[in-house]
Order: C-alpha cells, then sequence, then structure tokens
C-alpha cells in the first residue's frame, strides 16, 4: 500500500507540473500587489483571486498592453484603442484597427474591469484573462493570431526577461500573456473623482447645479447606472438608434436570445467626460445628444426596457435637468486616473 501512495503522489506532482501556469507562485523577489478597493465598490471578479497582480507581472502587462506586434503588421497595440487619457477609451465613433479597417462597436473605456462581472459590450467574456485572444484574431482589429504573437516575443531578449520574472522561467505561453495582461488591467482602478472625495467627506461639496443633477440622477438615471461602478452590470435595450451592420445583434449574438436582441451592457458613468462619443457604435457625440435623444424618445422594441416603456418610450426631462444631470456626471471624473502616476493610485504592493 505505501508503494501505490507513493506511485500516486507521484502522478500528482507530474501531473501538476504539466499544467502550465494555472498557479503561479509569488515570491519575495516578485511580491504581489495589493489592489486599494475603494470602499462600497461591488466584490472583485472570481478571476482575480486566481491570477493575482504582482510586481512583474503588472510589468510585462503593462509592456505588452503597449506593443504594437501583437497586431499582423506591427501597427496597432491594445493601448492604440484604449487610450489613457480617454479613460482608455478612445475619441472614435467605432475602433480602429490594422490598414484602417473600421470595427463594429465603440472602444469601452477600460476601468475598475476588477469588479465587472461581464466584458464587452454584449458580455460574451466573464474573465478577463479569456478577453484577450479576441482583439488579436479578430479582421478588424489586430488580425493576427496568438500563435505569431508568441513568435515575434520570443525574439525579444527583454520580454524573455521579463516572463522569467513574473513566472520563473522565460517561456512566452499563451496563458502568460493573457494572465498578465489582465492583471495590469486590474490594477487600473478609478476612484478619485470628486464625487469620490464628496462621498468621503474629504472637504470637498457639490456646487448647487452638481447637488440638483444628482438629484434629478437619482430620480432618473440611478435604476440602471447603480452602485459604485454607476452600472447594474446588466444588458438592456435602451432604443438607441440601431447599427446597420448584420453583424450586430448585441447581447443576443451571444446568447441567441430574441429577447436580448439589440440589448448592450449598461456603461458606467464612471469617466464619461473623457468617453465620447457614446453608445455601442459611438451614435451619440457629446451627453447632451444623448440626453437629448432620450428625452424626445427612443426606437420602439418587443424587449425595450420596461422602464422607458412606462413613461412612454422616453425619459422626459427639461433643459435645466439636462445641464444639472452632465454637471453631476462631470463630477464622477478621475483627473489622477487620466494623467501620469496610474499604480501609486490604484495600487500597492504587499
Amino acid at each position: 500500500m505505501k508503494k501505490v501512495g507513493a506511485l500516486l503522489v507521484a502522478l500528482s506532482l507530474l501531473l501538476s507540473c504539466n499544467r502550465d501556469d494555472t498557479l503561479v507562485p509569488t515570491s519575495l523577489d516578485n511580491p504581489e500587489i495589493a489592489l486599494d478597493i475603494p470602499v462600497g465598490f461591488p466584490p472583485l471578479n472570481g478571476s482575480v483571486a486566481g491570477n493575482k497582480p504582482t510586481k512583474y507581472g503588472v510589468e510585462l502587462g503593462g509592456k505588452l498592453f503597449h506593443e504594437k506586434k501583437f497586431s499582423g503588421n506591427n501597427t496597432i497595440s491594445c493601448a492604440s484603442c484604449h487610450n489613457r487619457s480617454n479613460a482608455f477609451a478612445d475619441s472614435r465613433q467605432q475602433a480602429i484597427g490594422v490598414y484602417n479597417r473600421v470595427g463594429l462597436r465603440n472602444t469601452p473605456p477600460i476601468q475598475n474591469l476588477a469588479f465587472m462581472q461581464f466584458y464587452n459590450w454584449d458580455g460574451s467574456k466573464l474573465q478577463l484573462e479569456r478577453q484577450t485572444l479576441v482583439p488579436i484574431i479578430t479582421h478588424e482589429e489586430m488580425n493576427s493570431s496568438i500563435s505569431e504573437v508568441i513568435r515575434k516575443l520570443k525574439a525579444i531578449p527583454e520580454y524573455r526577461d521579463l516572463f522569467k520574472k513574473a513566472f520563473g522561467d522565460d517561456r512566452v505561453t499563451p496563458d502568460r500573456i493573457y494572465r498578465s495582461l489582465a492583471q495590469f488591467e486590474y490594477t487600473l482602478i478609478s476612484a478619485n473623482s470628486k464625487y469620490d472625495r464628496v462621498i468621503r467627506n474629504e472637504g470637498e461639496a457639490f456646487t448647487e447645479t452638481e447637488a440638483r443633477g444628482q438629484q434629478v440622477f437619482r430620480q432618473k438615471c440611478e435604476s440602471c447606472h447603480s452602485t459604485a461602478l454607476f452600472t447594474d452590470q446588466s444588458f438592456r435595450n435602451v432604443g438607441f438608434p440601431v447599427n446597420p451592420s448584420t453583424e450586430e445583434a448585441g447581447r443576443a449574438r451571444v446568447t441567441g436570445r430574441a429577447e436580448e436582441y439589440m440589448s448592450f451592457r449598461v456603461p458606467s458613468l464612471r469617466n464619461a467626460a473623457y468617453t465620447a462619443p457614446y453608445g455601442s457604435f459611438g451614435q451619440f457625440p457629446t451627453l447632451k445628444a444623448v440626453l437629448d435623444y432620450f428625452d424626445n424618445g427612443v426606437l420602439e422594441a418587443g424587449n425595450l426596457d420596461p422602464s422607458l416603456r412606462a413613461n412612454g418610450n422616453r425619459i422626459p426631462l427639461s433643459e435645466q435637468e439636462k445641464e444639472d444631470l452632465i454637471s453631476f456626471i462631470n463630477t464622477l471624473s478621475d483627473p489622477m486616473f487620466v494623467g501620469d502616476n496610474i499604480h501609486t493610485v490604484s495600487g500597492r504592493l504587499k
């Protein structure tokens, strides 16, 4: 029996060694980075516990985020569409990829992803580590393959050194690429806006128009843009102008359910001042245009959100209410997040 037990232990160890990077131990040379989780934020996505940010994992991920060799023609990186000055979104209606190919949708901002339960406009990914491959292989985005990306990275000594520091040896694997990129993105936490400082009683106060805007927001917007993230992470059809592309179906593109046709994830309003244009394919150039559209009446749809249908397919707003709402939404802007020193704000070494 002892021999059988020893054999089973040896077999277990052998199998564990073949699981590649499923569990990556940290060391004093590569300490974990503790995320500064803001008070009142929702729980972390379950994947974070299995891929905790580390010093060199985040450094590697940040370098990969700006690496143009991810694209087939070496011209497009993640940062090409996710610009820091735009809260990691961009200013285009739809994303522009290799050879100026126009993507299907507007580039969403990258902020507070550690707390999100769904990724992409249609929620097609539940784990950030599984989202990375999408832009790499998409024809309109990077138009490449993960094997081609690995081939390019292996030829660069600096990357081999970083992979060794982050994972213990210099092997460049798909899993390590996905994990390090996710680690970097987990650190991008935005919670230092004027709104946050007011809520934390740090000596600031809303102006009269901002305070009025908060009241209007609570009455007419908070049912969808709730929680500290300013999104309830639900999928809704709010009657926005429909993308003419036959490839678009919103959430139904993932689930195949007719009742979710043209439903999209409710976007966070944090840093909205930096992320124009708005809508799944940039239908609206300004926040005022969004509010005017809701006020004038949205498109009818069989699965239109009940809160809109109950109000005659609109959110009635006076011009004063619109002005006040925009003032309040602007208090959700976090200048430190879109400026320098992101890591000093979002994470600290354990």
